[in-house]
């Protein structure tokens, strides 16, 4: 299993994106039931590939999550307090809630992989159940 940040998932769906050709490859190459996807990221996303993309975009990523081709990762109630508690521990970074809800789900589902183009996040906090995070691509 594969968590994704938004990053990832906004450069996937916009070819005119510097990372296009790499998060394209990445998605493509994860099977789609190994690709989990936080609500947050979902909000974050959809609001970014509006605003930075198009309605068109937004709604194909939709149709994208609808279908199957991502899987909603929902977020629990120690979730949210982990996420919380990642937010206030980082608030000179910021590290922010959508971020820090990846972590937190990685570390309850015990995934080590995280597809994001945040490497200043992800090597950073040190998670509790591994070292560190694999960061693709």
């Amino acid at each position: 299993m594969i968590l994704f940040d938004t990053g990832v998932l906004v450069g996937a769906a916009r070819a005119d994106d510097d990372d296009h050709v790499a998060c394209a490859r990445l998605l493509r190459s994860v099977p789609a039931n190994e690709r989990l996807v936080p609500a947050t990221v979902i909000a974050e996303t959809a609001y970014l590939l509006q605003t930075k993309g198009s309605p068109d975009a937004e709604a194909r990523f939709l149709e994208d999550l609808a279908a199957g081709d991502l899987h909603l990762a929902e977020l629990s109630r120690p979730d949210l307090i982990r996420t919380a508690e990642l937010t206030r521990r980082y608030l000179d970074m910021p590290l922010g809630a959508t971020d820090a809800s990846i972590i937190a789900l990685a570390e309850r589902l015990e995934i080590d992989t995280i597809a994001t183009l945040d490497r200043r996040h992800f090597t950073v906090v040190r998670p509790r159940h591994v070292g560190a995070f694999t960061l693709l691509p």
